[in-house]
């Protein structure tokens, strides 16, 4: 199971980074433009949340099945000082969990704006930062952090 979520996990993440990049320029683009905000637009709010969301609980799941994440629980207190173990035991759900927070904050502020402008601004904003905490808590293979490879 461990390793089955592993790999959906590690390969899902292109798609997320993908359709929020996608959303993100195409709601800076409509601001600054000046577009209408059309079915083609909301259908980009709404699936970059979905997809973002799929991804949250498929990690989730990974979270409670990681022998990483069994062995920072079960030895806190050294765990805690091991900077990869604590990477995945705490930082990195942690920081998922505020951008999830984001996107759909964003999506749910972006709904209910009334003017087209208003909505490319949220989406672009609230998008721009769930992105760039994700890419930030993302483990690269270049991360100071902690890495891994780019496929599993």
């Amino acid at each position: 199971m461990y390793t089955i979520l592993l790999v959906i996990h590690s390969w899902f993440r292109w798609l997320v980074l993908a359709s929020l990049l996608y959303a993100v320029c195409r709601s800076f683009y409509g601001w600054i433009r000046g577009h209408q905000f059309t079915a083609a637009d909301n259908s980009v709010r709404h699936v970059t949340a979905t997809v973002s969301h799929i991804q949250f609980l498929i990690g989730i799941a990974l979270y409670f099945v990681s022998p990483v994440v069994l062995y920072f629980l079960q030895n806190f207190n050294t765990a805690v000082h091991q900077r990869d173990i604590r990477f995945f035991g705490m930082e990195h759900i942690t920081m998922m969990l505020i951008a999830i927070c984001m996107i759909t904050i964003g999506s749910v502020r972006a709904k209910h704006k009334g003017t087209d402008r208003a909505k490319f601004k949220t989406i672009a904003i609230w998008y721009g930062i769930g992105l760039i905490i994700i890419f930030l808590s993302i483990p690269w293979e270049f991360s100071p952090f902690t890495n891994r490879p780019y496929l599993r």
